[in-house]
């Protein structure tokens, strides 16, 4: 992983997988690449079942704890369909929190072409 290190006054989880740095969402690729691989979290926000809805809220929580622990915020330079930043979040100990939330079973590996169906 290369990338700018990003100073957030505030920081704090959208969902399970999107971040608010300084106001601006940004999208986490675990330890991925742009546009190669990531993780997905489940939705809160157009949620298709009440299962996706409980998970992630569990996951927008468990990211929030993570971001509370001393994360940092590396920028790639790319951005996603959705003009969000594409960004890496690690842990003080350099692991990603993408990972935390797949070990926890509130994330899954993201690949082009991935189908995500949290029902």
């Amino acid at each position: 992983m290369i990338g700018t290190l990003l100073v957030c006054a505030t920081l704090l989880a959208v969902d399970g997988d999107t971040i608010k740095c300084d106001g601006v969402n940004m999208r986490d690729m675990g330890d991925g690449a742009p546009f190669v691989s990531g993780y997905d979290a489940p939705e809160t926000r157009g949620a298709k079942c009440q299962q996706e809805l409980e998970l992630g809220r569990a996951a927008t929580a468990a990211l929030n704890d993570l971001l509370r622990s001393g994360a940092q915020v590396y920028a790639s330079g790319e951005v996603d369909r959705y003009d969000r930043p594409l960004v890496w979040v690690r842990m003080p100990d350099g692991s990603a929190a993408g990972s935390a939330l797949m070990a926890e079973g509130l994330a899954r590996p993201w690949a082009p072409g991935y189908d995500a169906d949290w029902c």
